[in-house]
């Protein structure tokens, strides 16, 4: 498979160009006085997802730019090697597949876009048959344990892709959700997290989840650890019918008492795993019917993404645009504003889905990057984003792309609410767009400021799997244009490795050979 970095095409010669000949002038306003249709021309729908893309800076000669940046980095000849199962996380020889796992059991030969059959698919028909038979196992437990009215709270215990993606949907799913059953997340390896769940279950009526692929995750294995030791303090029996592990390391599941696993495959990275057994609390929430609803949306989007030609495909356009702003514009960072209660946690998924993909500083082939990668992602639900950081996004010296998440049909029916909601989203989008002239500067406001709005129809399991996958793919495209390995995570392991070692230290007192800082902090802590 070949692949051309971005910064060594003709097209970033030509972009560079035609940004220092009048794109950094860009002004969308007068983009819009000009072109009347500019909203239809910069705008389109995906599967469960509309995105509008007009209030960005960027015209229709940008945009053949970068559609030509994406060509001649062989950005679908590197596509179609992910959905051929190559192994295209190089650094670690691994194919990168969670899209099989939302793909169904018999791939139809067409589908509502009259898309191809996935030739591919025909040599991956053993890994697919068992996904299948691996989902439906995880599947039917989920109902058994929707089915024990003796199982009130769920506890899944994991850390980073094991923990924001399940939480992150089961709170999304909320209107979905059984009732009767609470759902609650440890993963930080701080006590007062697990002490402060401990205080609200019961050992009889409580499930706890071991997210651990290894089963050796330190933070999670030191929680889970001490569930078991509370669980146990506390009255309770059959740590097999109140213990369940997600992992591959069997035998130390049984070894800690658990019978019950289900497993997953070494080309899942964790970001990507909960489409995976990594998925169960939200099975056990939303049930097999939601979960497979789930599954269904995602696959919309891998088909979307896969068939559609670049220029109509929308994880290519929000990728390329990505670029554009992060190399020419020089925009450091990125906020999501999803205007949904439900959506809260996505800012933090996207967190690591991106920056944890994302942030290298040397290519595929271990050369330094001459050019930024990833931008900070960060954000918080609207309307309580206004009332805190948006000041900074209207009036601060730095423009901030924003990304705004609305949906169209609230499942509540509180007179009044949705209305000012979605009034504000628009508002806020509108505002940033058109700004506001005071000559005595106070109440100035530059406008001009870029936003993509992100409509969902109603927020289902179907649209939140479609718009988590429009995100996945995104940030491939992002990565693939800058050359860079978005599947591995070597930066997370240094810290990791280190506090073994200050762990001892902190036990043992024996400082030496240490820095001189490192050395001081841990005499004060062992003082």
């Amino acid at each position: 498979m070949s692949r051309t970095r971005c910064d060594r095409t003709p097209a970033w010669g030509a972009l560079q160009s035609a940004f220092d000949a009048t794109g950094h002038a860009f002004d969308a306003r007068t983009a819009f006085a000009a072109d009347p249709d500019r909203f239809t021309r910069f705008s389109q729908t995906a599967p469960h997802v509309f995105a509008d893309l007009s209030k960005n800076l960027i015209d229709e000669a940008t945009q053949a730019l970068l559609l030509d940046l994406a060509q001649q980095t062989g950005l679908a000849a590197h596509r179609d090697a992910l959905f051929a199962g190559e192994a295209i996380n190089n650094t670690e020889q691994r194919a990168v597949m969670h899209w099989l796992l939302r793909n169904p059991a018999v791939a139809p030969v067409n589908n509502s876009e009259s898309a191809p059959k996935n030739a591919a698919l025909q040599g991956l028909s053993a890994e697919l048959g068992w996904i299948h038979s691996t989902l439906d196992q995880m599947l039917a437990y989920a109902e058994s344990v929707r089915a024990d009215a003796a199982i009130t709270d769920v506890v899944n215990i994991g850390i980073g892709g094991s923990d924001l993606g399940p939480q992150m949907a089961v709170l999304a799913m909320d209107d979905y959700v059984m009732p009767g059953k609470r759902f609650h997340f440890v993963s930080n390896v701080d006590g007062h997290e697990l002490a402060a769940v401990l205080k609200r279950v019961k050992p009889e009526s409580t499930l706890f989840l071991v997210a651990s692929k290894t089963f050796t995750t330190i933070e999670t294995m030191t929680n889970a650890l001490s569930a078991k030791t509370w669980f146990e303090a506390n009255g309770g029996t059959d740590i097999a019918r109140h213990f369940a592990a997600l992992t591959t390391n069997v035998p130390a599941a049984n070894a800690f008492g658990i019978s019950t696993t289900f497993g997953f495959w070494d080309w899942v990275g964790g970001r990507y795993s909960m489409w995976s057994a990594i998925g169960l609390p939200l099975a056990i929430a939303i049930g097999a019917e939601g979960f497979r609803e789930f599954l269904g949306g995602a696959h919309a989007m891998d088909e979307h993404f896969r068939t559609t030609p670049l220029a109509q495909n929308l994880p290519v356009r929000l990728g390329l645009l990505d670029v554009w702003y992060r190399n020419f514009h020089g925009f450091t960072s990125r906020s999501i504003a999803p205007y949904h209660s439900a959506l809260g946690r996505v800012p933090a998924y996207l967190q690591q889905l991106e920056m944890e993909s994302n942030g290298k500083r040397v290519d595929a082939t271990g050369e330094t990057l001459p050019f930024d990668t990833s931008p900070v992602l960060w954000g918080e639900p609207g309307t309580n984003g206004q009332h805190a950081y948006f000041q900074m996004l209207h009036q601060g010296t730095e423009v901030v792309p924003v990304e705004f998440v609305a949906v169209k049909t609230p499942k509540h029916d509180l007179p009044g609410h949705h209305n000012l909601l979605l009034a504000n989203v628009v508002a806020q989008a509108q505002a940033l767009m058109v700004g506001k002239v005071d000559a005595g500067g106070h109440k100035h406001f530059t406008g001009n400021r870029p936003s993509t709005f992100l409509l969902l129809e109603e927020l289902t399991p179907a649209s939140l799997g479609a718009l988590i996958a429009l995100q996945e793919h995104r940030v491939f495209v992002s990565g693939a244009l800058w050359g860079i390995n978005s599947f591995d995570q070597w930066g997370v392991e240094l810290g990791k490795v280190l506090a073994k070692e200050v762990e001892a230290r902190l036990l043992s007192g024996d400082v030496s050979g240490v820095d001189g800082s490192t050395s001081g902090l841990l005499q004060r802590l062992r003082a």
